[in-house]
């Protein structure tokens, strides 16, 4: 009898997995780098909710032992998580979007918010996201870089990033000395201590003991001043405008320049102000 070879039996190809991925991935792809009026209002909402979240972080500290904080927390965190995950898949580069500083933020941010019991005395960090705002993107391609201000960019990076060292040192001296110093008794109280030391104001009345104390009071008023000197450099240097030379790659130029500084190649810089 002769034997029977068996053939393998034909398998029917499965629906594409990553269909109904892939579409969620363009759509919010779409949604976080289109051009189109409805992509521009999404982003806008975002940036109001994101704008909503900070100011939630920088309040945490002065309602962080009622009941409902709790409720409010983990709240957050599952917006927190939902952004964070759309963000992931709307990145045209993964690899490359998981080695920028927002997405670090954005994690640090989340742990933080998943773990409120435990890592209370980081929750001061939650206010980098301030920092990763306008310093990202993302804002500025939907606000402000469609009015071609290029000062307005460089004094409000400047600003937040003061604004976010002063919530990030106030968080820290607050998570140290609460409670344990007798002028530091709530976030008032640090953030009072944070202002006058990095102004060099010193009144004398909030000190932290000890050397350790003393030391990073300096490291506080050199840091700071360091901050306001950059924002005053911002506000008061001469308007430029971005526009990468062809030749050399350099970026910023005066507003009515018509050759490169660096290299002297002709430049054809958009003007939208007329002649």
């Amino acid at each position: 009898m002769a034997s029977k070879t068996r053939t393998p039996a034909k398998i029917a190809p499965l629906p594409a997995p990553t269909s109904a991925f892939r579409r969620l991935r363009l759509n919010l792809r779409h949604l976080f780098y289109g051009e189109s009026p409805g992509a521009v209002r999404f982003r806008l909402w975002v940036i109001v909710l994101d704008l909503v979240l900070i100011g939630f972080f920088i309040a945490t500290p002065m309602f962080r032992d009622r009941p409902i904080f709790l409720a409010i927390d983990y709240g957050i965190a599952v917006i927190v998580a939902i952004d964070l995950a759309a963000r992931t898949l709307a990145a045209p580069d993964l690899s490359r979007w998981v080695r920028r500083s927002s997405f670090w933020v954005d994690v640090v941010v989340l742990i933080t918010l998943l773990f409120p019991l435990w890592l209370a005395n980081f929750a001061f960090l939650r206010v980098l996201r301030l920092w990763s705002l306008f310093h990202s993107d993302f804002f500025w391609e939907t606000v402000a870089r469609r009015y071609d201000n290029t000062r307005w960019e460089e004094t409000t990076k400047a600003l937040a990033t003061l604004v976010t060292y002063l919530f990030i040192v106030t968080g820290f001296v607050y998570a140290l000395y609460a409670r344990q110093h007798p002028h530091i008794n709530g976030y008032v109280d640090a953030l009072y201590f944070t202002v006058s030391t990095v102004t060099t104001t010193g009144f004398g009345d909030v000190t932290l003991p000890g050397a350790s104390g003393k030391l990073l009071s300096i490291l506080i008023m050199l840091s700071g001043f360091t901050l306001f000197v950059r924002l005053a450099q911002a506000l008061l240097r001469p308007r430029k405008v971005l526009f990468a030379c062809p030749a050399c790659g350099l970026l910023r130029h005066d507003l009515d320049a018509v050759h490169c500084k660096a290299c002297g190649q002709l430049l054809n810089i958009p003007n939208d102000e007329g002649p």
